[in-house]
């Protein structure tokens, strides 16, 4: 088992994902999965921040959020085998100079393809708590930070495709593991809140943690033109993509929050979600915020579509 490094790193570092940010995209990406007589003008697609509306805020490696004052949540992501702690605590000094709640997602695998463990492996080590150190070292930093925090751990449990190697267990296995991760950060950052993010599938129920384990709930939308097009015969709407996961979790009186977004395809279609994005509906009374996932996808999508880039600053499009 890898374990956990301590080492310097620049400031930049913080931002701590890169996976995938090396694989070129698609023409089917470039083209948001669309035929290539769509109209694709618009260079930086960043959502419009409405007064009143959601909390805002980004996963943002790229930096394009910096110094975007209407920002109030610092998107994370960090696998829990061969990280580089240091580089939470300068992700702490950057959300507080900005005054921004972090929002740390721990992914509980290795980032590096040659060390992942299977499905079931990674389930027995965890369940026989062979992970315990490595949850409870970024714990420990997590209690030391400044900034208020909240610690999201396996997201999208529920589903199967096969994309993750925590999605997918049977719930108990899950539940058994979830709760054993977040004791452990209860103990170690009693000062952070967690929570329990699904990514909007019907049996995400069976996945339910209980009240006492979920402060937060989060959900995962994207929208992609040309997979709309294709799963469901036409483009949808920020209010049609959210109100699947939304229904399902709002019974469990819980703020809500989109705690993955991004958006890619022509010019209507973005135009449509950069507007739609942070507005505070009636129909979503607990839906608090929605974090964009400012980054090139690193999964490819159906229907042969690639790998999406959701970053909001535009790559000129290759003839």
């Amino acid at each position: 088992m890898k374990t956990l490094k301590q080492k310097a790193l620049a400031a930049t570092a913080m931002v701590l994902l890169l996976a995938g940010a090396s694989v070129p995209m698609s023409q089917a990406q470039n083209a948001g999965g669309m035929a290539g007589s769509a109209v694709q003008s618009i260079m930086d697609k960043r959502p419009v921040v409405h007064p009143g509306g959601l909390t805002f805020g980004a996963y943002d490696p790229h930096g394009d959020f910096a110094e975007q004052k209407d920002l109030g949540i610092e998107g994370l992501f960090l696998p829990w085998e061969d990280v580089d702690l240091e580089s939470l605590r300068a992700a702490d000094g950057y959300a507080l100079a900005r005054n921004r709640t972090l929002l740390i997602t721990i992914e509980p695998w290795s980032w590096d393809v040659n060390w992942r463990l299977t499905a079931n492996q990674l389930r027995m080590k965890v369940l026989n708590g062979d992970y315990d150190v490595n949850m409870r070292t970024i714990a420990a930093i997590i209690g030391q930070m400044k900034s208020p925090v909240i610690v999201r751990w396996g997201q999208e449990m529920e589903d199967t495709s096969g994309r993750f190697s925590w999605a997918g267990w049977d719930p108990q296995s899950y539940l058994t593991a979830y709760h054993r991760m977040m004791d452990i950060v209860r103990k170690e950052a009693p000062q952070a809140k967690i929570m329990w993010s699904p990514k909007g599938l019907p049996n995400l129920k069976n996945y339910y943690p209980g009240d006492d384990y979920a402060d937060y709930i989060g959900l995962s939308v994207f929208g992609l033109e040309g997979y709309d097009e294709r799963a469901y015969g036409a483009p949808r709407t920020v209010p049609e993509s959210v109100k699947q996961g939304y229904d399902l979790v709002q019974g469990y009186g819980k703020p809500v929050w989109i705690a993955e977004f991004g958006y890619e395809g022509g010019d209507n279609y973005l135009r449509s979600w950069m507007q739609d994005a942070t507005v505070k509906r009636p129909e979503f009374p607990r839906l608090e915020a929605v974090v964009y996932f400012n980054d090139k996808e690193v999964h490819p999508w159906p229907y042969d579509l690639g790998r999406p880039n959701w970053r909001v600053v535009r790559e000129p499009a290759v003839n």
